[in-house]
């Protein structure tokens, strides 16, 4: 009798074991049922169906095998379905790149142009003596009437001459003057060649640099290199940033009017010399400017005096003296000036250079690619001055493509006439800007090359 209690009380122990075993599966398959839905509910066995078999088995063995699933099967499905369930992950947004010291002086640029009224703009593409600037005869020094006429014109820069030129600290307190006056920062340039066309060398200050002739004779193109070095060493402690130079013309021509400021006739022997040239003075800070686009070496006429033209085939130009440019541009040269003389090989007409289209916007930035700042030769000249207006002359370069335009022979006609220009709709507020934009990255390069290091 004792035995059959003992066995009877063992069996109801064994099948509260078994009942909790299943209590928790129960559990357990109600917390998949509830993440998983009716599917997951449609998918298992009823719990009363699991309680029916704990209560008559009699074996853990049956419990088992009349469970629809282990506790870990579950517990796999319960974690594998909260994955599933689970909100993907963002992706993390990738840290944007700082921005370059291009992108952020391209920044400045936009924020320059946006802030000048049309009046700065205009003003800001010309390139006037001091004389051209104040209406004095000679300018020596830069007092009030330098300031007063850059507050009411902000031009883009200032050429001085021999004239301009008296001693070392009184050129270097002019031109700080003249910058320190100036709303913008400011072209500061100048004509030193070396030879005879020399501003600075002429006024007695430094010892003159051989002409490129001279250079080109040597056969050596390092020696241009040596010259552009010196002359540049010497521009940027006076505070020019600016040189007109090198010239690139062929003197391929008997009596060539290049003759003695070029380095020679061909393209390949030329070449060397100017790169070496522009590079010596961009080492020094100073920005060079080759010319005279496209090409004056081929006459005997000097366009200071009236109407020249060059009669080379269009083959014979792009074989030698456009190489020469293409090569500068492809060298990186952030300024160009373009001549007076036609060159009706190219143009098909007998129209300047500085005012063909088809010269500076087809060939110059179209064909060769150049992307720097276009600027005319002076326009005092008589190949210009005798026949056209400063008003039509400036408006004329304008539209052809220049950048900025130097020494009108009236500023004042001139300035008011590409303002006229601009308010009548022949030419547009945005194409002023896209000259600004050239202007600008020559004029901050410095400051934020400085700024990146």
């Amino acid at each position: 009798m004792e035995d059959r209690r003992e066995f009877r009380r063992k069996r109801r122990q064994r099948n509260q074991i078994l009942a909790y075993a299943a209590s928790f599966v129960i559990l357990t398959v109600v917390a998949v049922l509830i993440v998983q839905g009716v599917k997951v509910m449609a998918d298992k066995k009823e719990p009363q169906q699991v309680l029916q078999q704990g209560n008559t088995e009699s074996s853990q063995e049956s419990v088992q095998e009349s469970t629809p699933e282990s506790t870990q099967d579950i517990l796999e499905d319960l974690y594998a379905s909260e994955e599933e369930l689970a909100p993907p992950t963002a992706t993390p947004e990738p840290t944007p790149a700082p921005p370059t010291q291009e992108e952020l002086m391209e920044q400045r640029i936009e924020e320059i142009i946006a802030d000048m009224p049309l009046t700065e703009k205009v003003a800001g593409l010309f390139i006037l003596t001091p004389e051209g600037l104040t209406g004095v005869n000679t300018a020596i020094k830069a007092g009030d009437g330098t300031q007063k006429a850059l507050e009411e014109y902000k031009v883009g820069g200032i050429i001085y001459m021999k004239k301009n030129i008296k001693s070392k600290e009184q050129i270097t307190e002019m031109i700080a003057k003249t910058q320190s006056y100036s709303k913008y920062p400011l072209f500061i340039a100048v004509d030193e060649e070396g030879g005879d066309v020399t501003r600075v060398a002429a006024a007695g200050l430094v010892d003159k640099q051989p002409s490129p002739k001279e250079i080109g004779e040597t056969g050596d193109a390092n020696k241009a290199y040596e010259a552009g070095s010196t002359i540049g060493g010497y521009l940027k402690e006076l505070g020019f940033n600016v040189n007109f130079a090198p010239v690139a013309d062929l003197s391929n021509v008997e009596k060539s009017i290049m003759l003695e400021r070029s380095y020679g006739a061909m393209a390949e022997e030329v070449t060397p010399y100017v790169l070496n040239m522009m590079k010596g003075l961009e080492e020094q800070g100073i920005t060079a400017c080759m010319k005279h686009f496209p090409g004056i070496g081929g006459t005997t006429e000097d366009t200071h005096d009236g109407l020249v033209a060059i009669t080379r085939t269009a083959e014979e130009m792009w074989a030698e003296e456009l190489a020469v440019y293409k090569a500068g541009i492809d060298a990186g040269v952030q300024m160009i000036m373009l001549g007076h003389a036609d060159v009706e090989s190219l143009t098909g007409d007998k129209t300047s250079a500085v005012f063909s289209e088809v010269i500076v916007t087809d060939i110059l930035r179209g064909e060769l690619g150049f992307k720097g700042v276009i600027v005319t030769d002076a326009l005092n000249m008589k190949a210009i001055s005798e026949y056209y207006t400063s008003e039509q002359a400036a408006v004329m370069a304008l539209k052809a493509g220049c950048d900025m335009i130097m020494m009108p022979e009236n500023f004042l006609q001139a300035y008011a006439g590409v303002l006229n220009a601009v308010s009548e709709g022949k030419i547009s507020e945005e194409r002023i800007n896209d000259s600004l934009r050239r202007i600008y990255r020559i004029k901050l390069a410095d400051e934020f090359l400085a700024e990146g290091e």
